[in-house]
């Protein structure tokens, strides 16, 4: 193979002082590999990193819309802790490549998608992760909204700009520039936050938990709610399709986890940090919403689901205030950390002498505002089948040939050099891999070309776009991600022969 290394120490390796690239069409300060001595995120900084992005209220909705598909409490928990196993994996195999070789997920997709090649899975995942920060940004703004709004006593006499109030534009602005502000700082900046972040986080989901737990006097009616899809022939078809759903909710980190990895002290710091950070949070985030949902039931007639509206009763203006503070920290810490670090390296690798992280950054903050993302959370179906499921696809298919490629092509050494320059061994053919695009296609169709929509639910036909492929439709993720693998691993049998 004339996969080499560079400089190494310890297994983690770094470009020697003659090797730095100077072609700046590949190359810029935030797409080069990190310093081996400046690799330092510990097991504490994976972990905190998970607990922060896991904590936010799309996170907290999941259960909700589990359940409103007819799943009882227990089912919904189930499938989220499932999920989150299953999606560890991938995580833990991409993110190897960051603490080893100290690069980002777009210089990593140059040696499967060849140097130029790599630009497609970038612009997948930054397309992904705008859409999110768009859906985050909003509901950020829009609880602080509700909360300011309980504070000072109603909107009811604001214009409408829009078909909104002007108070909730404003709120959606003023987070958006906030947000903007502090991943211009840069990933030092992002660290310490989220360090911080992440335990005032599980403090306030935990005070709301003590608050409606002796409000109501305990937890009740929705724990005892029997399932409306029992554990027969009705279940197994709204599981594994909220299974791939639950999975795409993090399938995106599953790419682009190089992006925190690269700053990682050690392959033991990303393993532990984020195996403790990632299944973990999420079940007990799924917990508490049930459990304070149920107290909800209790307390005022009705399961209310929506964090921010439940705490919007509360009585005390300190309440509100800590309930504020608490959601603009649990949504800035996701929003930044999983969608906007992404999408600013992945606009860098498309333009480097052009683009850097902070203008990277700046693009997103923009696209995320013109894609109007609050239509993708506006029912579960759509939420969960269609967006989701249609995004676990496309990234399980890119992720499929990352692994592929690491792991079962290159045993997981790569020559840095060779990643940074125009023909090398990434170079393949103009800078394009034309086995990871077949593997892509192959596995891109398969995995979203059955997506189907019940009659007015949603923008694909009810037989799907390919109808003999809608029987896979449901296992999207997985599907995606084998069949590209399994291709990629095939196609690419020849080249390691051949010792490349």
């Amino acid at each position: 193979m004339a996969d080499h290394t560079a400089g190494e120490t310890r297994d983690r390796v770094e470009l020697a002082p003659g090797e730095v690239p100077s072609d700046d069409r590949f190359a810029n300060d935030d797409l080069l590999p990190v310093p081996v001595g400046a690799r330092r995120w510990t097991t504490y900084n994976f972990a905190a990193l998970w607990v922060g992005m896991a904590h936010n209220i799309p996170s907290w909705l999941l259960a909700s819309g589990l359940v409103a598909l007819g799943m009882d409490w227990k089912q919904a928990v189930f499938t989220i802790a499932l999920a989150n196993v299953i999606v560890l994996a991938p995580m833990l195999l991409t993110g190897h490549a960051g603490p080893k070789y100290g690069i980002p997920f777009p210089v990593l997709a140059r040696a499967s998608f060849g140097v130029r090649g790599a630009n497609l899975a970038a612009l997948i995942r930054a397309g992904v992760a705008c859409a999110w920060f768009g859906i985050q940004t909003w509901i950020g703004g829009s609880g602080i909204y509700v909360l300011l709004g309980e504070i000072f006593g109603g909107w009811g006499d604001a214009g409408q700009i829009a078909g909104q109030p002007w108070p909730l534009w404003l709120c959606f602005l003023l987070f958006w520039i906030l947000e903007l502000a502090i991943i211009y700082r840069g990933m030092e900046t992002l660290r310490r936050f989220e360090n911080w972040a992440a335990p005032f986080v599980i403090v306030g989901a935990l005070a709301l938990f003590v608050w409606i737990g002796l409000k109501a006097g305990g937890f009740g009616e929705l724990l005892s709610q029997p399932s409306e899809l029992g554990w027969g022939a009705e279940f197994w078809p709204v599981f594994f399709p909220s299974l791939m759903g639950m999975i795409a909710f993090w399938s995106t980190l599953s790419l682009n986890i190089p992006d925190f990895t690269r700053f990682g002290a050690g392959q033991r710091s990303q393993i532990l940090g984020q195996t403790l950070g990632l299944p973990t949070t999420m079940t007990l985030f799924a917990l508490l919403s049930v459990f304070v949902t149920s107290g909800s039931q209790a307390v005022y007639g009705t399961p209310i689901w929506d964090p921010v509206e439940l705490v919007a009763k509360a009585d005390s203006v300190f309440g509100l205030l800590y309930a504020l503070v608490t959601v603009l920290v649990a949504t800035l810490s996701v929003n930044i950390a999983a969608n906007v670090v992404s999408p600013a390296y992945d606009l860098a690798n498309l333009a480097p002498r052009l683009i850097d992280f902070r203008t990277g950054a700046m693009i997103t903050g923009v696209v995320g505002v013109l894609i109007m993302p609050w239509k993708l959370t506006s029912t579960p179906e759509l939420y969960i089948f269609t967006w989701l499921g249609l995004v676990g696809g496309l990234l399980g298919t890119v992720a499929g040939i990352l692994i592929a490629d690491y792991w079962i092509v290159r045993r997981t050494r790569l020559s840095l050099p060779d990643l940074y320059r125009a023909g090398g061994p990434y170079w393949y053919r103009g800078g394009w891999n034309p086995k990871a695009l077949a593997a892509f296609l192959v596995g891109g169709v398969l995995a979203i070309g059955g997506s189907h929509s019940a009659p007015g639910q949603g923008p694909f036909p009810q037989d799907g776009l390919i109808p003999f492929l809608r029987p896979l439709a449901d296992y999207g993720w997985a599907v995606g991600l084998g069949s590209s693998l399994l291709l990629y691993t095939v196609l690419m049998r020849g080249e390691r022969r051949a010792g490349r």
